[in-house]
């Protein structure tokens, strides 16, 4: 489920991904398809993960990226979980044939 509301993200995102739903900052997001599968990968990557397991992950890789890299936008950059999206986001058939965990092989 897809929704475009600009309170529910924090500053300085376009859209985020919480299982089941996609929250996008403005309609017009809409038709990003690229957008919205990067967001896919992410609710593939939680649904694998059993949510709370991603989340836990997530903020676990990024404080040990940040620590290391001093950087937060290189340390989000560098998350497992990015990188499969980002380098993904554009292959709008990634996830018909994407195997589970394939997050693991962006460590």
């Amino acid at each position: 489920m897809i929704i475009a509301n600009k309170y529910l993200i924090p500053r300085g995102y376009t859209a985020i991904a919480i299982y089941p739903f996609i929250i996008l900052r403005k309609k017009e997001y809409l038709g990003n398809t690229v957008l919205i599968n990067h967001e896919k990968i992410h609710l593939h990557q939680q649904a694998e993960l059993l949510w709370l397991f991603f989340f836990i992950w997530y903020v676990l890789e990024f404080l040990i990226r940040f620590i290391a890299l001093c950087n937060r936008k290189t340390a989000y950059k560098n998350i497992c979980f990015e990188k499969e999206a980002y380098a993904m986001e554009q292959n709008l058939e990634y996830l018909k044939a994407r195997k589970m965990f394939s997050f693991l092989k962006f460590l």
